[in-house]
């Protein structure tokens, strides 16, 4: 599903964000990606989906090399993954529904399916009750719901998680961590950035530890019964 092979990653002031970064990711799998501030998480994640571009090495999602990936191919790619962002991005003048809807409505999908796909994803969040909420009147927990229903509607193989949590409180960060474990029971391969070590601990899903741009640490390799575990 996922293949970074001898990945580097430089900006134009000399910068080195990533550096020989290698890892699978396969069908099933949740991963967590962890590293302190400036470790290359969302370096990685801004590869995944076509955001940027590796300077070295080869990335392959879902069957696209982005790597090499034209500018009419990431759009295909991108239908593939469901993008969540710690900052939810919903349109403020949008409802919660209007803000699923939009995701179809930019991808074409047919107007006679859309109302029914929206409600089967919010209901999937737990959110059926607020469909007419706008963002403002939701709180922080709640708009990451919609965020992640939003990502959900067009039914991705990925669902890729850039610290989902890093703006909620304890309680809405167990929600929010329990949907995303529930949609990876469904078949979604869930690959979720964080910064935080106390839900990794407790996850014990397989780990991905970055320092400076490398990979220190995986426990795929270093524990695989503990992530097995997790599953």
């Amino acid at each position: 599903m996922i293949r970074l092979t001898h990945v580097d990653k430089s900006y134009p002031n000399g910068a080195l964000a990533l550096r020989d970064v290698t890892f699978r990711i396969s069908r099933g799998e949740f991963v967590l990606l962890t590293g302190h501030s400036g470790a290359g998480k969302s370096t990685i994640m801004k590869l995944l989906f076509a955001e940027q571009r590796p300077t070295s090495g080869e990335v392959r999602v879902s069957g696209y090399d982005v790597t090499s990936l034209r500018r009419d191919e990431i759009p295909k790619l991108r239908r593939r993954l469901g993008i969540v962002f710690q900052d939810f991005r919903l349109l403020d003048d949008r409802t919660a529904a209007e803000n699923i809807a939009f995701a179809l409505e930019v991808t074409g999908a047919r107007r006679d399916t859309i109302n029914a796909r929206v409600a089967r994803v919010l209901a999937q969040v737990g959110l059926s009750a607020k469909s007419r909420a706008h963002p403002r009147e939701l709180s922080g927990g709640e708009q990451q719901r919609v965020a992640i229903a939003r990502a959900l509607v067009n039914d991705p193989a990925i669902l890729v998680a850039d610290e989902p949590t890093g703006t909620l409180d304890e309680r809405a960060t167990r929600g929010v961590f329990q949907l995303l474990r529930d949609i990876n029971a469904a078949g979604t391969v869930v690959v979720m950035a964080t910064h935080d070590l106390d839900l990794v601990r407790q996850a014990r899903y397989r780990t991905i530890e970055l320092r400076d741009g490398s990979v220190v640490y995986d426990s795929a390799e270093d524990e695989p019964d503990a992530v097995e575990a997790g599953r």
